[in-house]
């Protein structure tokens, strides 16, 4: 089957409520999907139900890794980082190889690898070989999202029924984060962490079985050439650009943090030119110039940056702080996706009645209340207190990212759709990157900031206790006795006030970014 095309007919303003559509009697109707079409749906939700229980399933392993494992602190925040970073700094050159070889074949290629590398993740024996098989993990990542849309538009020509069935395979990525911490908790209860990695065994088996018998194949029929200088630049200026941010909250403006950023910096500025430059780039970046497109890209981005981030130290807090069995601390969080869900539907509703502008900052905001309430938890330990201000961030993520999707491929041309749908994907997870590693990095230099450790602990037990809360919990059970109890209650005091001023700086952030997006948005006279 030839590659779909845009139906711009069908398309609202950008920045207004979406208007009534009716189609003009000489235009023949594209044909409807038939139950083998919506079978094929189930299999194109499956890899967003993949990706995001990989994150969510790995943010309550974290406790049970750092015992296990013991990783340092930088090497913790690899362990979540390098997936999404290699996975963003691939997902444009991924959708330019798919359309040379064949979607379908890329989808397929990346659920098998996928569902292999899942396998040595789950046996990693240090922390050094965990970091590898998630950077593994993000190369076939990569091959996953792209093709999805593509063949999403390929299996529904229909308008109206395509819009239903991109509105099901987006819920994909909150029913899989809703899914992904019970699957967990169970999981974490009755086995090691690496089963956790186990889940995206038999998915992507189902992915590779399935697929060549549902999905037809779609590829351009005359794409430019892959430009490997520009998937390599798009690499080097997002990793040490990440790595400075962590280095930088856990050593200072060391020589190597500096050299970081600025290899990223010009890594940056070589990758600009180098797309304006060329006829066909790796990635347009005249799509920035329409206001709609770059606002909704700043407010998808900055939307994941507050839900991933929330979500880098709630597991841990319900975990380590509060007490909770990771099957507790996944239930605990169930209704924060529930509201993502629920906003995410009730999204199209709304933009009925309100514009953009108004509705996208709105959520925005809403998420940066429940930072709000997250920065009141240094008291006694609180998981009703954290669940409401999750709600909150889980809500306000769910309208805001539902409408910045849709702006950012409508409001692009038709003939740069796909190119659209990449830069998309691609905010999502350098949002995630960022996330965690900002407001990661930031916990953990609040946390060894305040932590005190008994006199006469050993150098090798106070340096893992310093380390991450995990290391600080098994070296409190090991101490034992009143240094033990002082080691713990210190940890755990030292987190609770490090979430404090997390929250405080990710609500602050969110909180600009809905500012921000509201006056890019606003409709200006002749626009």
């Amino acid at each position: 089957m030839s590659t779909a095309t845009h139906d711009s007919r069908t398309t609202g303003p950008a920045t207004g409520p979406l208007p009534v559509q009716r189609r003009r009697p000489d235009v023949v109707a594209p044909p409807r999907a038939t139950a083998r079409q919506w079978l094929a749906l189930v299999v194109l939700v499956l890899p967003t139900l993949l990706t995001s229980m990989n994150g969510t399933i790995l943010s309550f392993a974290l406790p049970t890794i750092s015992t296990s494992l013991r990783p340092t602190a930088t090497q913790l925040l690899w362990v979540v980082d390098v997936y999404p970073l290699v996975l963003a700094g691939l997902l444009v050159a991924m959708g330019s190889f798919g359309d040379r070889i064949g979607r379908r074949r890329l989808l397929l290629v990346g659920s098998a690898g996928f569902g292999l590398v899942s396998l040595l993740a789950a046996f990693a024996p240090t922390a050094g070989a965990l970091v590898g098989a998630r950077a593994l993990l993000g190369v076939f990542g990569a091959m996953l999202m792209p093709p999805t849309l593509a063949l999403l538009r390929s299996v529904f020509p229909d308008g109206g029924q395509r819009r239903l069935a991109v509105a099901i395979w987006a819920t994909g990525f909150s029913a899989g984060a809703a899914v992904g911490p019970v699957v967990g908790g169970v999981l974490l209860e009755h086995f090691w962490w690496g089963a956790a990695f186990l889940v995206a065994v038999p998915v992507s088996a189902l992915i590779v079985v399935a697929g060549p018998r549902l999905l037809p194949e779609s590829r351009e029929s005359a794409p430019g050439p892959v430009d490997l200088l520009s998937v390599v630049l798009s690499l080097t200026t997002m990793l040490p650009l990440v790595y400075a941010v962590k280095g930088a909250a856990e050593h200072g403006l060391t020589d190597v943090v500096v050299a970081s950023a600025l290899l990223g910096a010009a890594s940056g500025v070589l990758f600009v030119r180098r797309q304006l430059r060329r006829a066909r780039p790796l990635l347009d970046l005249s799509l920035f110039r329409v206001p709609v497109f770059s606002a909704s890209v700043a407010a998808n981005l900055m939307g994941i940056f507050a839900f991933v981030g929330l979500l880098f130290f709630t597991s841990q807090y319900l975990q380590l702080v509060v007490g909770l069995s990771p099957l507790a601390a996944a239930l605990h969080l169930l209704p924060s996706m529930a509201a993502t869900i629920a906003t995410g539907l009730l999204a199209v509703r709304l933009a009925r009645r309100w514009a953009l502008h108004v509705l996208v900052p709105a959520g925005l905001a809403t998420s940066a209340l429940g930072y709000a309430l997250a920065t009141q938890l240094s008291g006694a330990p609180e998981a009703g207190l954290l669940v409401a201000a999750s709600v909150l961030v889980g809500a306000g993520v769910g309208l805001a990212e539902t409408l910045t999707n849709d702006a950012i491929l409508t409001s692009a041309p038709a003939d740069r759709a796909g190119a659209a749908s990449a830069v998309s994907e691609t905010a999502y997870e350098v949002g995630a990157v960022l996330g965690t590693a900002v407001l990661g990095s930031v916990l953990g230099a609040v946390y060894r900031s305040h932590l005190a450790v008994p006199a006469g602990v050993d150098h090798a037990t106070a340096d893992a206790a310093t380390q991450t809360l995990g290391g600080a919990v098994e070296a409190a059970g090991l101490l034992g006795g009143a240094d033990g109890a002082a080691l713990l209650a210190s940890a755990q005091g030292s987190f609770a006030a490090g979430v404090d001023v997390t929250a405080a700086i990710g609500g602050g952030v969110v909180l600009l970014a809905a500012v921000v997006v509201a006056l890019a948005l606003r409709p200006r006279a002749g626009r």
